[in-house]
């Protein structure tokens, strides 16, 4: 259970940072602070959903595009979160183009870095072999 928990709160987190990092370097792209929670959670789930489903599609139908399936799943997820909130803009075919780049890049970084740094004094225990202290009933 910790452990999904600590996958979701990753994923969260590389999502956020991956609208971020688009909004940061793309003039094109808007995340408003009032929808920032609400864009962030529509992205990550439609994102979670999606990329099995693309997957799946283009196994079956298009395998050629089986490298390409983190940027369909978030090109899709971008335009459900732009379409079904307010805390996100983005203005321009190149725009989209480019800020699906920059999401996918930052998020799969985000994702693969994060639990490393995140967990790294865990692993600093164990390699001590010292564990922390049971939490009290």
């Amino acid at each position: 259970m910790v452990r999904l928990l600590i996958r979701t709160l990753i994923f969260l987190a590389s999502a956020a940072l991956g609208l971020l990092g688009a909004a940061a370097v793309l003039d094109g792209v808007t995340v408003t602070v009032s929808g920032f929670v609400v864009t962030v959670l529509v992205f990550a789930v439609a994102q979670s959903v999606l990329a099995p489903f693309v997957f799946r599609m283009s196994s079956r139908y298009a395998p050629a595009f089986l490298g390409g399936i983190g940027l369909v799943s978030t090109f899709v997820a971008l335009l459900l979160a732009r379409l079904l909130t307010e805390g996100l803009r983005i203005s321009g075919t190149s725009t989209w183009v480019l800020a699906t780049i920059v999401v996918w890049v930052v998020t799969a970084l985000a994702t693969f870095l994060l639990p490393l740094v995140l967990l790294r004094e865990k692993r600093s225990r164990r390699r001590a072999g010292t564990t922390p202290a049971p939490a009290a009933d």
